[in-house]
């Protein structure tokens, strides 16, 4: 069945490639963006097509809409752009939320929460399952994201228990792919355009700290798979690759798959970035039947190819 569905930081990099999926899908499209951080470079395939609709609007002013469901993923996503205004990164949070649960309030619609593994913060449980309450600063550079995301998840239970709001709440982590902005400062885009470029690999702390990768494919297979799971089930559920690396041998791989004489230069380690992250996705495979497909060289590989036709 055709729904009508807004989503927003829909001109983003996750944003752009779920609008497209629906799209696919055969529904019809309102992508909301503010254009801070997304790129209408991403969404230019789109433009055209009846059934997507493109509206230049911040969250952070209350709009009305008429929809059946909402993607709410609008927020700067890496740390050079949360940092640089963190107060509208929390306002963005906080107050889009808000604005988005209204109008699925209005619309009885079903609206869908994109949080973030940041709440857990630096964790002090390994992996990390969806109980684990976090180790998170309140008062860091980081906390306008953090904190935000964690109160958006507080609004969305809130409305649901409050005036009873048909919520979804997805804890993504690391993720990557094509349409990621060069110069997001996420290190995947950062390792990859300086491989690229021949220049030095820039790593922050020893190398040592951990991450785990999932293709953008992936994420977007569990985003759409939590929205039509099944009546009362809310998560938050994490949505990961479980597959962990060290930050080194992140950039070992990007320099290997892409030929660079790039070497690897380290630098201080910024506040409160986290030494580990890994998902704990048994509920995922429980409740969504999900779990990763395409494994880190192979993502790897594609998002290679996607950033030599851009820089």
């Amino acid at each position: 069945m055709k729904k009508r569905i807004l989503v927003t930081g829909g001109a983003g990099f996750v944003g752009s490639h779920l609008c497209r999926r629906l799209l696919n899908e055969g529904h019809e499209i309102i992508c909301l963006d503010s254009f801070f951080t997304g790129s209408k470079d991403n969404i230019v395939d789109m433009m055209d097509h009846p059934y997507f609709e493109l509206v230049r609007h911040d969250v952070q002013q209350p709009i009305l809409l008429e929809v059946d469901e909402i993607y709410n993923l609008a927020c700067p996503a890496s740390p050079p752009y949360y940092q640089f205004d963190p107060v509208a990164t929390t306002r963005t949070s906080v107050l889009g939320a808000i604005h988005m649960l209204d109008i699925a309030r209005k619309c009885k619609a079903k609206i869908l929460q994109a949080s973030t593994s940041e709440v857990y913060g630096d964790p002090e449980v390994h992996p990390q399952p969806e109980s684990y309450r976090g180790s998170v600063s309140t008062t860091g550079i980081r906390a306008c994201y953090d904190e935000g995301k964690r109160c958006a998840e507080t609004l969305f239970f809130d409305y649901q228990r409050q005036y009873g709001v048909e919520i979804k709440v997805i804890r993504i982590f690391n993720t990557y792919g094509p349409f990621m902005n060069p110069h997001d400062g996420r290190v995947v885009s950062n390792f990859i355009v300086q491989a690229l470029k021949g220049e030095d690999i820039t790593m922050y702390g020893d190398g040592t700290q951990t991450r785990s990768f999932q293709y953008i494919d992936d994420l977007i297979d569990g985003m759409i798979r939590l929205m039509d799971s099944r009546d009362g089930f809310t998560g938050p559920v994490n949505v990961g690759n479980p597959g962990e690396f060290t930050m080194l041998e992140l950039a070992q791989k990007v320099i290997e798959l892409t030929g660079s004489k790039s070497e690897i230069k380290f630098f201080p380690l910024p506040q409160d970035d986290p030494l580990q992250r890994q998902p704990d996705i048994t509920l995922a495979k429980k409740e969504l039947g999900w779990e990763p497909h395409v494994n880190l060289e192979e993502g790897l590989k594609k998002t290679i190819e996607y950033f030599k036709s851009v820089i």
